[in-house]
């Protein structure tokens, strides 16, 4: 089973940058998207359709804001697009689809790098976010989680560590959190199942030449609850072509 998962800064635009002529060639079962930045209205053109795929999609209110959607070979036999959070219901950040064998979740942390009020935000979801992962740890059925969780989790993950202490994304008080998410619950981190060199990030800014110089950071995952049945078994982050700030990361696994 192929899972590939990519935060694609708008939906639109990644498709005029050929995102969906590139997905037809990348034979994933699963497609994991974010910040859609569209209605379904919106995207209901030929262009945006993957052949032997159905697409679950979840809105923001808001329009031209966050949203998540998952393509899958497989048809679902239930879609759920809330947590059981009231606060980010409204913000399309959340869906998730069952499968036969696994469910899968595609996720959008939000980002609190405009200032301290949505830094709270991003505290308070990933509070609730966690009392959901402890729902999905008692599950029988397998987990995997992909998405823009918006925390690079060590300092592997980030080509400059030291100067990003104080910001979002690297505080040290969002990395405990993922220990505690790793470590004490038991999810896991599949890209470093079998990849554990540094310099593989998944996100670039736009400012200077940090994709020229590979200044990025890692903060796309696809974490799997913690069953014995779902292996990773290989794991890569696409750079040929750029269809937005991130890259897909794509990983095979054995269920």
């Amino acid at each position: 089973m192929v899972v590939l998962t990519l935060n694609v800064c708008g939906i639109r635009a990644s498709q005029k940058k050929g995102l969906f002529k590139w997905l037809k060639t990348t034979k994933a079962d699963v497609i994991c998207l974010q910040e859609v930045r569209a209605t379904k209205e919106q995207i209901d053109f030929q262009e945006f359709v993957l052949p032997e795929y159905t697409k679950y999609q979840s809105e923001a209110v808001k329009k031209g804001y966050s949203g998540v959607c998952i393509y899958s070979k497989e048809k679902s036999t239930k879609v759920s697009k809330n947590f059981g959070s009231k606060i980010f219901s409204d913000e399309g950040r959340f869906i998730e689809i069952e499968l036969s064998k696994i469910r899968m979740i595609s996720v959008y942390f939000p980002s609190g790098s405009s200032g301290e009020t949505r830094q709270n935000l991003k505290y308070q979801f990933m509070e609730k976010f966690e009392k959901y992962m402890k729902k999905i740890k008692k599950s029988k059925k397998p987990t995997i989680i992909s998405g823009d969780w918006n925390i690079v989790h060590k300092e592997i993950d980030i080509k400059n560590w030291k100067s990003n202490q104080k910001n979002s994304g690297c505080l040290p008080k969002e990395r405990e959190w993922l220990d505690k998410v790793f470590d004490s619950y038991g999810f896991i981190d599949a890209f470093r199942v079998v990849n554990n060199k540094p310099d593989n990030y998944t996100w670039w800014s736009n400012r200077g030449k940090a994709w020229d110089n590979n200044v990025g950071w890692r903060i796309d995952y696809q974490v799997i609850s913690p069953h014995d049945t779902v292996k990773p078994i290989s794991a890569k982050i696409y750079k040929k072509k750029r269809f937005s700030d991130h890259s897909p990361l794509i990983i095979e696994y054995k269920l």
